[in-house]
Formats: C-alpha cells, sequence, structure tokens
C-alpha cells in the first residue's frame, strides 16, 4: 500500500496574519503545500488528506482539486474543537481546537495504512519526502514510527521568535525525548529559549522536530487514548494544547521506538510576513538549479 501524506492546515496562523496555506510563492502561483505534495508524489505517496476548518473546505477544495485531480487521491477532514471529544464540556471561553495531535486524530477514517504529517506552511524538500516513504514502506510497525530530524540552525526567523520540539537522542540514534520549546530565537551568537525550561540556550547543532512525522494506523487508537487522558487532566485550561511531541514522548516511555530519519533537505517556512520574499528566492533558487519545473502541474 502506499503511504498516506496528511497535511495540517487547520491553523489561521494569528502570528502570520492571513491564511499563509494557500498564499502563492512559486512563479506559477504555487503554494507550499503545492511543493510538498509534489514532492510526495515522485516520492511515491498514494494520498493527500488535508485537514482543514470546515469553513475553508470550499476554499481548498477550489485550489488543489483542479491540479490534483487524476494525479493523487485526495481527502478533506476537519478539525473542530468538538472532534474526538466523546462529549467533553470544554470551558466555554474556548474557542480553538486542541493542537496538533488532535489535529491528526481526525484524520482517523481518512487514513488506512502507514503515514506522514507534515505542516501545511513548511517546505521540507524532496529528499525528505523520499526517506520518509523509504521508511514508511519498509520498517514502520505498531512499534516503531519515526520523525524526520532537521538541525535548529536551518529552522530560525529573522523576523521572530519560533517554537521547536527539541529532540535528544538514544545510544541506538533513536529519539529519546522531544521536548515543545517556545520562544526560541539567535540572540547574538547564541540560540535562546525564553520559556522558563533548562537549558536556555541551545547548541545550533541541536535535533529538532519540524513536525515531519511518520506514523502507522495504529497511532490513532493510542493517541485516542492519550487525548481522553489529557483532557481530563489539562481540559479546561483555555491555551493547552494537544501536540505531538506529548504523544511520541509517552510512546517512547511506554517501550515504543521512534526513528530519526536524517535528510540533507533544506527547510525553509513562514512564521512571520516578513519570511515570505525569502521563501520565494529560494524557491526560485530551486528552480533555477533544475530541482523543480516553472510550473509544477502544467
Amino acid at each position: 500500500m502506499k503511504p498516506t501524506l496528511v497535511i495540517l492546515a487547520a491553523g489561521m496562523a494569528s502570528r502570520y496574519g492571513s491564511m499563509k496555506q494557500v498564499q502563492s510563492f512559486g512563479p506559477s502561483g504555487e503554494t507550499i503545500i503545492d511543493y510538498s505534495i509534489y514532492d510526495a508524489i515522485r516520492a511515491g505517496f498514494g494520498k493527500v488528506v488535508f485537514i482543514i476548518r470546515s469553513q475553508f473546505a470550499e476554499q481548498f477544495k477550489s485550489l488543489f482539486e483542479p491540479k490534483l485531480s487524476g494525479r493523487i487521491e485526495t481527502a478533506y477532514v476537519f478539525q473542530e474543537m468538538d472532534s474526538y471529544t466523546n462529549g467533553y464540556a470544554s470551558p466555554a471561553d474556548r474557542t480553538k481546537p486542541w493542537g496538533t495531535a488532535h489535529a491528526v486524530l481526525c484524520a482517523k477514517e481518512a487514513v488506512e495504512g502507514p503515514f506522514a504529517v507534515i505542516n501545511a506552511d513548511d517546505f521540507y524538500g524532496r529528499e525528505a519526502f523520499e526517506n520518509a516513504a523509504a521508511f514508511l514502506t519498509t520498517q514502520c510497525s505498531e512499534q516503531q514510527y519515526a520523525i524526520v530530524g532537521y538541525e535548529l540552525s536551518g529552522t530560525l526567523s529573522e523576523h521572530g521568535t519560533v517554537n521547536r520540539g527539541v529532540c535528544t537522542l538514544d545510544a541506538k540514534g533513536h529519539l529519546a525525548t522531544i521536548t515543545e520549546r517556545i520562544n526560541i530565537a539567535k540572540n547574538g551568537g547564541e540560540v535562546v529559549c525564553d520559556d522558563g525550561l533548562l537549558p536556555r540556550t541551545l547548541p545550533l547543532t541541536t535535533s529538532v522536530s519540524m513536525n515531519f512525522w511518520c506514523f502507522s494506523p495504529s497511532f490513532f487508537s493510542y493517541t485516542q487514548a492519550q487525548f481522553a487522558a489529557f483532557l481530563q487532566e489539562h481540559g479546561q485550561a483555555l491555551k493547552s494544547e494537544f501536540f505531538i511531541p506529548l504523544v511520541a514522548d509517552q510512546f517512547i516511555k511506554e517501550g515504543g521506538t521512534v526513528a530519526v530519519v536524517p535528510t540533507r533537505s533544506h527547510w525553509f517556512g513562514v512564521t512571520y510576513k516578513e519570511d515570505a520574499p525569502q521563501v520565494a528566492l529560494r524557491l526560485q533558487q530551486l528552480i533555477e538549479s533544475g530541482e523543480y519545473p516553472r510550473s509544477l502541474w502544467s
């Protein structure tokens, strides 16, 4: 079975100020999502599942169906605040869904085999998809998931702080822990996390998650159980979020393995509006080097 690509596109990206998931960056109007799907198709993925908010469904379908019809199977699922909560009474003032792991859980009915998860607004690179597809088709199992690892130095923004899942590895090179660190920024020659956790400074070579994960379908039932426990413990906190790293960390503690899939691909993304010109420039450079055609879908 060909692996499935699940794209997290439900967030409105409040810091960016617009729906950046559908902003054009390529010379023929391509979004960052277009490049991810293009790379996924040539790496052997057979289906793409968009996780979106229901109010954006028609916008997404009108943008992507004309390009993807006949090229790859598509599905659209909605992340809403009451999805998979089993009637849990969330705070009346809460307005946003429950985070990235909750978003993936919303794709449960649309995914059958091994699958990868990515962010809509990150560019991951061709080799990252090739290596992920190889893992999903040959090594992924109920007891072994994977993460695609990037160096922290290449994932920062010049225009503000970022949040990253900071990874530590065990003696075998597998993921040992992953900790969500927030308010990360360069400060002179250092990288500083202004989040109250230790260590406050991180090496530039620190391995971080850019939310490119590889899972077997067992992830859904495992996550559903973890989500129920999360709601009981943290559900009344207005800004509590159920992140994928929380699930991965618990999976490791209970005896599972999360391999670290290396890649030489360069990540880049749009955290702030000011990042956009640099993204367009880097895509143009990749086109000029022959990595992508000027028009992906023509």
